[in-house]
Formats: C-alpha cells, sequence, structure tokens
C-alpha cells in the first residue's frame, strides 16, 4: 500500500518537482492540472524511474472539475493521506491606480478560491485516512506587499489567512495543515505568465541574481515537510535563496 498525495498545478515549475519527489519517497502520486500532454510527460517520467503516478486533468477555478477530482481520488485504492495545493500564479506588475481588475480577479481565483475549493473537495479524504496533511504553497508576498504586487501580494496573503483559519478550525482533527512561503525561485513559466509571455521582461526578475531558488528546492522543503512524524506540524517554513534577504533587498551582480 501506498500513500496518496494529491498535487494541484502539477504540470510544470514547483507542482511537477513536488510529484516527482513525492514519488520517489513512496507516495502514490495524483497529478492535477489543466494540460492533459504535460501531466502525461510527468507520470511517464515517474512511472520509469520506479515511482507511481497518476493522472487527471483539473482547473481549480472550476467547481465541477474539482468535483471530478475528488471522484478519482476516491477511486484509487489507498488513502489519501497528503493534498499539496500548488496551483496559482501571478498577472501583471501594474500599479493599483492603473491595475487590471481581471488580472486581480484572476489571481484570487486561482490562487485563494482554488485553494479553497480543493481543500474541501478533498478534506473528508484526509481526515478519513486519520494522518491527512493538507500543505499549501504561499509566498512570501503573503506576508510583505511591495510596489506593482498588490493584487498579487492580496492573493498570496488572503491564502495565508486561509490556512491559518483552516489550522484553527481542524485543531483535533487528524489533519495538520502545513504553508511553505517561497520567495524568489526561478521556474520556467512564473514570470512568463506574470508579463503576458514576455520573456525578456521576465529574465529581468532574475538579473544578477547567482543562484535563485529553482522548482526542486522547494520540492525538497515539501518532502521534507510531508514526511515528517503526524504529530509534528510545520506552521510555516518561508525559504529564500541567499541573495535574497527580504523582499525588497536582493544581492544582485553585474552581468556586463
Amino acid at each position: 500500500m501506498k500513500p496518496i498525495a494529491i498535487v494541484t498545478g502539477a504540470s510544470s515549475g514547483i507542482g511537477a518537482a513536488s510529484a516527482r519527489r513525492l514519488a520517489a519517497e513512496g507516495f502514490h502520486v495524483l497529478a492535477a492540472a489543466r494540460r492533459a500532454d504535460r501531466l502525461a510527460e510527468l507520470v511517464a517520467g515517474i512511472t520509469s524511474a520506479g515511482g507511481s503516478a497518476t493522472a487527471t486533468t483539473c482547473d481549480v477555478t472550476d467547481d465541477d472539475s474539482v468535483a471530478a477530482l475528488a471522484r478519482v481520488a476516491d477511486e484509487l485504492p489507498d488513502a489519501v493521506t497528503l493534498l499539496v495545493n500548488n496551483a496559482g500564479g501571478a498577472r501583471g506588475l501594474d500599479p493599483i491606480e492603473s491595475g487590471s481588475v481581471d488580472d486581480w480577479r484572476w489571481m484570487y481565483e486561482v490562487n485563494v478560491l482554488g485553494t479553497l475549493r480543493v481543500t474541501q473537495a478533498l478534506l473528508p479524504a484526509l481526515e478519513a485516512s486519520g494522518t491527512g496533511t493538507v500543505l499549501v504553497i504561499g509566498s512570501t508576498a503573503g506576508q510583505t506587499v511591495y510596489e506593482g504586487g498588490g493584487g498579487y501580494t492580496a492573493a498570496k496573503h488572503g491564502q495565508t489567512a486561509l490556512a491559518e483559519t483552516l489550522r484553527l478550525e481542524l485543531c483535533g482533527r487528524p489533519v495538520r495543515v502545513i504553508e511553505i512561503d517561497p520567495g524568489m525561485v526561478r521556474t520556467d513559466e512564473f514570470s512568463l505568465l506574470r508579463f503576458g509571455g514576455d520573456a525578456a521582461r521576465a529574465d529581468q526578475v532574475y538579473a544578477g541574481v547567482a543562484q535563485p531558488l529553482v522548482a526542486e528546492d522547494i520540492a525538497d522543503c515539501v518532502a521534507w515537510c510531508a514526511t515528517r512524524p503526524h504529530h509534528v506540524n510545520i506552521d510555516r517554513l518561508v525559504v529564500r535563496p541567499l541573495a535574497q534577504a527580504a523582499q525588497h533587498k536582493v544581492h544582485r551582480v553585474s552581468t556586463g
């Protein structure tokens, strides 16, 4: 028997890296995301490495899609013990006076309401396992605001409030709630999405940063938190690259 870990946003970046790492730790991973082709490639890689994984398409902004994810999980033979709420993202870096309402709405829908939908749908199975864990991939943006980041920081503050409230409400029940808040992580898609596919602008985010975090660094944190004895709850793990002392303080070297 293998404990089941469900990872949302598993088609790329931190989600894909976490799926691979959790499979290596002995979980059967149910990888969920919108892009079926990416999920198929991920599952093939996990199984070829000796791990166990299946995939299902899921849009965390859609009630019916999330309900279908829960049904797929219910049909798996073993207990669902871990949910990694990873699906999320940022759009735009505009000041509040000119920010797009549609971008703000999308960020809240994906980061906050997506986490809410999936957690509500999977919580019965997690509790029934007797050793459930809800793990939320937040951000240091959920602790500190910065110019141009109003929409994203508002959404990530909301996600943090959700995790902290859920932990209070589940006190005394066999489900722990863990939040991992990464700082600067260089992945293939996060900044590209934020800047509407503008690769040059996305690259500027990391310009001069010798070693930003990568997805595998966060996957390592996910695996460590998830594999602690169940009575150990890592309430919040904040992880930044050495070059980033704070949200606004980043050491950059000349690239000229």
